[in-house]
């Protein structure tokens, strides 16, 4: 079975595409999901080999910053468990957790952004989920024929 395709969204101010790069070995848990949705797609669709477009959100401009792989499949977020954590939930139980993270690992930054402006302007992403009005899901798939379009839209910059 072949990769399947996501983009993450991440707001610089909180842990950015650099933040990524200056991490040991470029690789950090993608931890403090705290949305059914997007807690499904982690613990049952993402997997290992897994290709991620990276996606700076709150952000001026907000667009796709670069690439991104998972290194780890699914396992449960003990920022849930930590009491000093943004991300703590007292409803979860080490025995019984309800949030789950995957590790990711930098493959590439783009040069420049590829701005959401951008994105929603290509024929060929109309239907992409980042694009369509009222999306905010922190964690999405992104289909083969559109990943080919930004992988097009990378090369531009370079």
């Amino acid at each position: 079975m072949s990769a399947k395709l996501w983009l993450f969204k991440a707001d610089p101010k909180e842990y950015s595409i650099d933040d990524l790069a200056n991490e040991p070995n470029q690789t950090t848990s993608w931890d403090g999901i705290r949305n059914y949705m997007a807690r499904n797609l982690i613990r049952d669709e993402i997997k290992k080999g897994d290709k991620i477009l990276l996606y700076h959100s709150n952000a001026d401009p907000k667009g796709i910053v670069g690439l991104g792989k998972v290194v780890r499949s699914a396992y449960p977020d003990d920022s849930a468990l930590d009491q000093t954590s943004a991300y703590y939930d007292p409803k979860s139980a080490k025995d019984n957790p309800i949030w789950y993270m995957v590790d990711i690992k930098l493959v590439e930054i783009f040069p420049e952004v590829i701005e959401l402006r951008e994105l929603k302007d290509t024929r060929g992403l109309e239907k992409m989920m980042l694009t369509q009005r009222g999306s905010r899901l922190s964690i999405q798939p992104v289909r083969e024929s559109e990943w080919k379009i930004i992988m097009q839209l990378a090369s531009k910059v370079k």
